[in-house]
């Protein structure tokens, strides 16, 4: 209880840590206004870099959480059949 109680005192400062301070929005292109912090993107491979990290984190997210889900081994040869089966078991 007292987990939720402090994230509920400490989100305000936390929202306000997240968004941009005056400085930095004016220094913003349109689309970043509001949202980052530092310099703007000094050249349009900046941008490339940062979209292709998130496409990357997005489709790692996707398939960790997919395969979690569903984890599709149905192989009665997989590593996890030898491990659970009881006949390899010592003792």
């Amino acid at each position: 209880m007292k987990k939720i109680i402090c994230f509920i005192f400490l989100l305000p400062v936390l929202i306000n840590k997240a968004i941009a301070c005056e400085v930095c929005e004016r220094n913003q292109p349109a689309v970043l206004k509001g949202i980052t912090h530092g310099s703007a993107a000094e050249t349009r491979w900046d941008y490339l870099i940062v979209c292709s990290a998130i496409v990357i984190v997005l489709l790692s997210a996707f398939y960790c959480i997919k395969w979690v889900i569903r984890p599709g081994e149905k192989s009665d040869r997989h590593i996890k059949r030898v491990i659970l089966n009881s006949e390899y078991h010592e003792g």
